[in-house]
């Protein structure tokens, strides 16, 4: 799915909602570059953890990390929520 680019532009520095692909339920909020996507010229990329992703309408894309965490509270709550959590 593609995505209005218009708003983002190489160069910029965003804030996803990475999961975990090896802990089931562990995600967490990480600092993501806006770049020219090297397999698809013209597109654009999220570039985190070494990796190039599409910025495409799948990918929740925020301006701010504060944004980006008050979504991640909704999403999945915090750490004060959980009863009995030591760490």
């Amino acid at each position: 799915m593609e995505m209005n680019n218009t708003i983002y532009h190489a160069g910029d520095i965003v804030y996803v909602i990475i999961r975990n692909p090896h802990v089931q339920g562990a995600a967490n909020v990480q600092e993501a570059a806006v770049v020219n996507n090297p397999d698809h010229p013209g597109e654009l990329a999220l570039f985190v953890y070494e990796t190039y992703y599409p910025l495409t309408d799948d990918v929740a894309v925020y301006v701010s990390r504060t944004e980006a965490e008050e979504e991640f509270s909704q999403a999945f709550g915090s750490v004060d929520d959980i009863e009995g959590f030591y760490g």
